[in-house]
C-alpha cells in the first residue's frame, strides 16, 4: 500500500497512547494522517506521540482528554478544529475491562465500564456529527470486541457495553449514511495488549493462558476499512486469531 493511503486526512485516536489504539495512531501516521490522539494519561501520550513521530516524520499530537466527561470531550474536538480545521476520521478506542461474576460485581465497576465503552463513545460521536455534517462526511471506526456477539464467564459489564457499541453503531450508521458519515465496527479478539502481556484474560475468570495476536493485525484492518472509497463502507469485521476458541465454543 502507497505511504500515502491517508496523506492530508486527520485523524483523532481516543485511548491512543498504548495498545490498539497505539497501533492504529501508528499505521495512520506511516500512512500520511495527520493524527492526534487522545487519554487521560498524559506522560504516556506523550511519549507515543514522541515515538510515532519520529519513526513516521509525521507529528502525532497528544491531547488529555477523559471520554466520561462530555466537556473534556468538546474540549478535544475543538482543539482538533481549532489546529486543522476539519475532522476526517474518528476511532473510537477508548475502553475499560472490568469483570466480576455477576453477584458481586459492584454497581462502581459496572458504571465505569458502561461510562467509558458506550457514554464516553456516544460523547466523541456526536462531536464528531457536528463536525462531519457541515463538511460534507467523514469516516468513524468504532473498537468494539467479539464480546458483542460471543459472551464469556464473569463479563456482563464488559459483554454487555460491546453489545451497546455495536447497537451505537448501527444506528450512527443509518444516521449518517444521508450525510456522507460512515460508521463501522471492528471487533477484536484475543489482542496481545499490554494488560493482556500474560496472555490471560483482562476481565472476569481466568481461564489459563489463551491464543493472542499483536495489534498490528487490528490496526491494519482498521486502515483497510479507513482507505475504503467514500462510497463504501465496511460495516463490520470481526479479526481472530485462528486458534481462538470463538466459533463453535459452549
Amino acid at each position: 500500500m502507497s505511504t500515502e493511503a491517508l496523506d492530508g486526512k486527520i485523524a483523532l485516536v481516543t485511548g491512543g497512547g498504548t495498545g490498539i489504539g497505539k497501533g492504529i495512531a501508528r499505521i495512520f501516521a506511516n500512512n500520511g494522517a495527520n493524527v492526534t490522539i487522545a487519554a487521560r494519561n498524559m506522560d504516556r501520550l506523550q511519549a507515543t506521540a514522541d515515538e510515532i513521530s519520529a519513526a513516521s516524520g509525521t507529528e502525532v499530537t497528544p491531547l488529555s482528554m477523559d471520554v466520561t466527561d462530555e466537556p473534556s470531550v468538546e474540549s478535544v474536538f475543538q482543539s482538533v478544529m481549532e489546529t486543522h480545521g476539519r475532522l476526517d476520521i474518528l476511532v473510537n478506542n477508548s475502553g475499560s475491562v472490568e469483570g466480576d461474576p455477576i453477584e458481586t460485581l459492584s454497581s462502581e465497576k459496572w458504571l465505569r465500564v458502561m461510562n467509558t465503552n458506550v457514554t464516553g463513545m456516544f460523547y466523541c460521536t456526536k462531536q464528531a456529527f457536528k463536525i462531519m455534517r457541515p463538511q460534507g462526511g467523514g469516516r468513524i471506526i468504532n473498537i468494539g470486541s467479539i464480546a458483542a456477539q460471543r459472551s464469556r464467564h464473569s463479563a456482563a459489564a464488559y459483554t454487555t457495553s460491546k453489545h451497546a457499541v455495536w447497537g451505537l453503531t448501527q444506528s450512527a450508521a443509518i444516521e449518517g449514511r444521508d450525510i456522507n458519515i460512515s460508521v463501522s465496527a471492528l471487533h477484536p479478539g484475543n489482542t496481545m495488549v499490554e494488560r493482556r502481556a500474560d496472555a490471560r484474560s483482562g476481565s472476569g475468570r481466568d481461564e489459563g493462558p489463551e491464543p493472542m495476536m499483536s495489534a498490528e493485525n487490528i490496526a491494519r484492518t482498521a486502515l483497510l476499512m479507513a482507505t475504503l472509497p467514500e462510497d463504501v463502507n465496511m460495516l463490520e469485521a470481526i479479526v481472530i486469531p485462528n486458534q481462538q476458541l470463538y466459533i463453535g465454543r459452549g
